[in-house]
């Protein structure tokens, strides 16, 4: 039974350290992508002129290419949201194994309540913020300008 509990107790640990490893993978394909769409929405605002696209063409472009981070940065969220509850769900059967195996308490239940301190919070924090800032910008000094 030990060594099935042992067995038990590493797989609910790697599975714990993939999840907080998936996080900063998310995180890397969101900044890549939206810096990729940013970027080609900075080129056609810059060139759509000498490009021949007329301004109506150029706009719908612009909030297309915002509304794709939009997704892709909604999409990560969620990523994230799904990481953050299956490492809440290993955390609580590692605390049972260990309650069961060691003894009771060896190990604190993890408590939503302290969302402050993980770092997943500040990396949904920095997208959420990012789409938005992306959106404002474009409504005040990208769009207006599109004649």
């Amino acid at each position: 039974m030990k060594e099935f509990a042992l067995e038990r107790y590493k797989y609910i640990l790697q599975q714990i350290h993939a999840t907080n490893e998936n996080v900063y993978k998310f995180l890397a394909i969101y900044q890549a992508m939206a810096s990729a769409l940013a970027a080609a929405g900075l080129a056609l605002f810059v060139g759509y002129k000498g490009w021949g696209v007329t301004p109506t063409v150029t706009r719908a472009g612009l909030i297309g290419l915002l509304s794709l981070i939009t997704v892709i940065g909604t999409f990560t969220i969620l990523l994230v949201l799904v990481g953050i509850l299956a490492w809440l769900d290993y955390r609580h059967e590692e605390c049972e194994l260990t309650d069961e195996i060691v003894y009771p308490g060896f190990r604190k239940k993890p408590r939503v309540r302290n969302f402050f301190r993980w770092y997943e919070t500040y990396i949904v924090a920095f997208i959420a913020t990012s789409i938005a800032f992306m959106w404002w910008f474009a409504a005040t000094f990208i769009l207006p300008f599109v004649k």
